[in-house]
C-alpha cells in the first residue's frame, strides 16, 4: 500500500548522516550491552567506521586487558583508556563502542561529549546471559560472586550511563534491530540546523 501523500517523508539514514555532520557516536553501557555487536551494524547504516576502544587499546599495549589489570591495575588501565578516546575524539565519523567503565572518569566524558553518547541499557538478567554465554575474560567479574560483582558495577555505573544523550533500552533484541532503534531515536537530540535570521524592515 503507497503512504498517503501527505504523509511526512521517513528520513532516510543517509539524511541523518548528513545531519549528524561527522558528529561522532559514542555507546556506552556494561559488559554485555552489545556495543560492539550493535555498533557494526550502526556504522554501516550511516555510511561511518566502527571503532571498539577495548580492541584498539589492546592493540596499542600490546596485551591482553586482562594482563594490563593482573600486572598493573585498573587505574592503569583507565590511564590507558583515556588517552585512547583522546585520539579517537579527533577523528570523526566513527561509531566508537566504549568499556563498560569508561563512564567512570569525568576525562573521558570530555572526549565523548564532543559527539553524541548513546547508552545501550540492557536489563541485569539479559546481562548475565549474554556474559555466562562470551568466553572473554571479565577482570572485573573475576570474583567469589560475579553475579553480585556485577549488580553492584551496574548500580554503581547506572547514574553515569544516565547522563548520555540517549539512552535505549533493549531486552534481547538482535544487534541490527537495536541499531535501528538508536538510528530511529537519534534525531530525537540533533539539533535542526540553524536558520538564518529573519530580515527585519
Amino acid at each position: 500500500m503507497a503512504p498517503a501523500d501527505d504523509a511526512p517523508p521517513r528520513p532516510s539514514h543517509r539524511d541523518l548522516a548528513r545531519r549528524l555532520d561527522g558528529l561522532n557516536i559514542y555507546l556506552v553501557g556494561m559488559m554485555g550491552a552489545g556495543k560492539s555487536a550493535v555498533g557494526r551494524p550502526l556504522a554501516e547504516a550511516l555510511g561511518y567506521r566502527f571503532i571498539d576502544a577495548d580492541a584498539t587499546l589492546t592493540e596499542a599495549a600490546g596485551r591482553p586487558i586482562a594482563e594490563i589489570f593482573s600486572s598493573e591495575g585498573e587505574e592503569a588501565f583507565r590511564a590507558l583508556e583515556t588517552s585512547v578516546l583522546n585520539g579517537i575524539a579527533s577523528w570523526h565519523s566513527l561509531v566508537v563502542a566504549t568499556g563498560g567503565g569508561a563512564v567512570t572518569r569525568p576525562e573521558n566524558w570530555g572526549h565523548m561529549r564532543q559527539g553524541v553518547v548513546v547508552w545501550l541499557d540492557a536489563p541485569e538478567a539479559e546481562l548475565r546471559r549474554r556474559l555466562a554465554a562470551d568466553p572473554t575474560r571479565r577482570p572485573l567479574l573475576e570474583a567469589p560472586d560475579p553475579a553480585g560483582r556485577l549488580q553492584a558495577l551496574l548500580q554503581e555505573r547506572r547514574p553515569l550511563y544516565a547522563q548520555a544523550d540517549l539512552a535505549v533500552v533493549q531486552d534481547g533484541g538482535l544487534p541490527a534491530a537495536v541499531a535501528l532503534q538508536v538510528l530511529e531515536a537519534l534525531p530525537s537530540v540533533l539539533r535542526d540546523p540553524r536558520q538564518p535570521p529573519e530580515a527585519t524592515e
